[in-house]
């Protein structure tokens, strides 16, 4: 299907993901991009897989960006022996912004254009839904449906969500994990007479815009970082849960930014680094830890690595991920001594590492960072070599976790766009972990689609 279809179903209509019939190398561009700005890495990246006209995508280009608070959108700024890459200064202080904004942007121009209205169904462990609510809060043709974890995500990040009071903003706090949450949204999408019914769209990681949209950081970063570095590669260092941010690294790797490890980090909720450094991949216990937004098992996004790590085999994928869902395990094929893939390194952040971590780079550097961005950092400590350097991706600001930093420092961070919301009114329904429920709350406030 084309990028205006892909973009509006989200999820393929047999449940699978979507992804670009072809991964376009650009090694021959890297010199020229490496002079541009952000916005204009972004136009050459996008516009080889959107099919907009290429002044209307400049104009959405520039709309998306246009609430950001730093002028590079997406600064690599080194702080001891790593260099952190900001991703927290949009309208919601988290990565999720960069992508988020410009879906809801997509959303608004392919609607306009078709005159039809979109019902959008999300599953948050945290900084997707506010990022998503903030991108299409007010639009008249998009009503979202965002479901969260009661309980398990951190309180500035409800707030954020629930205190968005637009006519065309409903927030469902599930009683469950972000896993139950994120299986009701798939299962509701498998159901192509409801998806149709209500015309159902996707802003998670399983939209491809998503993924799309945060493969520009990798380049404006890599780019920059080899150039001030005289580096011929670097690295990158990602926090992940869903494995969506780490995807576009892979796909920017793939389009040939000269990378020469993705690092990945995660929390206790193991299950990823564990197949990254076994080929085993198990479904395990959800922990709560000091990094909410990563306290997933089931990655979402990981079924689109795993279509290139098996030969590009849809057949051999499906079954795969059958057998999956009825065990809660599956296993690649491994070469005895061999990496599961050459590319990739993993390691865990746990609760003491993050504390260190974040109290550590305060103190000696005088940088403060949220705990995803700790797992991150703490795991890339372990995997830099001299001649490449580490990009650690700085997923939030800090005072979105105020918890966890005033445990590591004694610290109470803040931001005027959270001093906002602390007392602000809300609202919020409080639903089951029952698929049925959420279906009943949808059939209640969705309008028709086709008008």
């Amino acid at each position: 299907m084309g990028f205006r279809d892909a973009v509006m179903t989200g999820l393929a209509p047999d449940g699978g993901l979507l992804i670009p019939e072809r991964i376009p190398d650009v090694r021959d561009r890297l010199a020229e991009w490496s002079k541009l700005s952000y916005q204009d890495i972004t136009f050459e990246i996008l516009r080889l897989f959107v099919d907009f006209p290429e002044n209307d995508l400049r104009k959405l280009i520039e709309r998306s960006y246009a609430p950001f608070r730093h002028p590079e959108i997406a600064p690599a700024i080194p702080v001891g022996p790593v260099q952190i890459l900001e991703l927290f200064h949009g309208p919601t202080l988290a990565f999720k912004d960069i992508a988020l904004q410009f879906l809801g942007h997509f959303f608004e121009y392919i609607l306009e254009e078709r005159k039809q209205h979109v019902n959008i169904l999300a599953a948050t462990s945290g900084d997707t839904g506010s990022a998503a609510i903030h991108g299409v809060r007010g639009k008249e043709r998009i009503r979202i449906f965002v479901m969260h974890p009661k309980g398990r995500i951190a309180p500035l990040q409800e707030k954020q969500m629930t205190s968005v009071l637009d006519p065309n903003v409903f927030n469902l706090a599930i009683r469950g994990t972000f896993d139950d949450c994120q299986k009701i949204m798939k299962s509701m999408f498998r159901d192509l007479e409801f998806k149709e019914r209500h015309g159902l769209g996707a802003v998670n990681s399983v939209n491809w815009a998503r993924v799309l949209a945060q493969i520009v950081y990798y380049f404006s970063a890599g780019l920059y970082v080899m150039n001030s570095c005289k580096a011929p590669r670097v690295r990158f260092a990602v926090p992940t849960g869903n494995f969506g941010d780490i995807l576009a690294g892979y796909y920017a790797y793939r389009m040939g930014l000269p990378i020469g490890k993705l690092v990945l980090a995660t929390n206790e909720n193991d299950i990823l680094s564990r197949f990254f450094n076994t080929g085993d991949y198990r479904i395990g216990t959800v922990e709560h830890t000091l990094s909410p937004s990563m306290d997933i098992q089931v990655a979402s996004n990981f079924e689109r690595y795993l279509y290139y790590r098996l030969n590009e085999d849809p057949r051999v994928l499906r079954e795969l991920l059958e057998d999956f869902e009825q065990s809660g395990a599956l296993s690649v094929p491994v070469q005895h001594g061999e990496p599961v893939d050459s590319v990739f390194q993993a390691g865990v952040g746990d609760r003491e590492q993050i504390l260190a971590t974040i109290r550590t780079y305060q103190e000696r550097y005088g940088y403060l960072m949220d705990p995803h961005t700790a797992v991150g950092v703490s795991v890339a400590e372990r995997h830099r070599v001299d001649d490449e350097p580490m990009i650690c991706l700085a997923t939030a600001h800090p005072a979105k976790f105020s918890g966890a930093i005033r445990e590591a420092t004694g610290q109470e961070p803040h931001h005027d766009i959270l001093d906002k919301v602390i007392n602000a009114p809300t609202r919020v329904e409080t639903l089951p972990a029952d698929e049925n429920a959420v279906r009943d709350f949808v059939d209640l406030h969705s309008p028709s689609p086709a008008t």
